[in-house]
């Protein structure tokens, strides 16, 4: 990696940490700076302003990662309401990079900025569509093998179980991981009910 697309890299994954505990809004470009310590001429070299920035630590840094707990566990699901689960309960209790006391990012920045800002709207709901997508096609494979009734709509399904995570991250902030547990014994019995 060039010396130019570490310090990319670098400002984009120190601007996710200061947003994800700060909010995109309160986090200024200095702080950005003086956190990463880099001269303000390299941060507008490789952004034109702090949209721009936030942006791409959307598509670049929170994508992935939410992409390989959300969308990848359920890409081959076999069993959807055991593979649902699992997905959920590894996202709340076991996801390393998620702070019960800060919620989830994605869920914090869709409070803070998809009412205001139609870009960071669009980007915020690429990601959520994807998500709800995976959880979909889990449960239209499972009706394909008898696993989940015929009656069950898959978008109803993910739209609730997505529904589900916003809230319950939000409420952690509150109420810390022990909500978590109670919204997973709720899923379960969810999940089973549509077999």
């Amino acid at each position: 990696m060039s010396k130019a697309a570490l310090t990319r890299l670098t400002i984009l994954q120190k601007s996710f940490d200061l947003v994800y505990r700060n909010g995109f809004q309160v986090t200024s470009i200095d702080d950005i700076i003086a956190t990463t310590q880099v001269t303000k001429g390299a941060f507008f070299y490789h952004f034109s302003n702090k949209e721009e920035m936030g942006l791409a630590m959307i598509n670049e840094i929170m994508y992935p990662g939410m992409y390989d707990v959300l969308v990848k566990p359920l890409l081959n699901s076999t069993d959807p309401a055991a593979d649902i689960y699992l997905m959920m309960k590894h996202l709340l209790l076991e996801a390393p990079f998620f702070d019960v006391k800060f919620g989830c990012p994605a869920v914090n920045l869709i409070d803070e900025m998809a009412s205001v800002n139609d870009s960071f709207r669009r980007v915020l709901n690429k990601l959520f569509t994807e998500c709800q997508g995976a959880i979909q096609a889990s449960i239209t494979a499972g009706q394909s093998r008898g696993q989940v009734r015929g009656d069950v709509d898959p978008r109803q399904v993910a739209c609730f179980v997505m529904a589900g995570y916003s809230g319950i991250r939000n409420m952690g902030k509150l109420a810390g991981s022990a909500c978590y547990h109670t919204y997973l014994h709720e899923l379960t019995g969810y999940l089973n009910r549509l077999s």
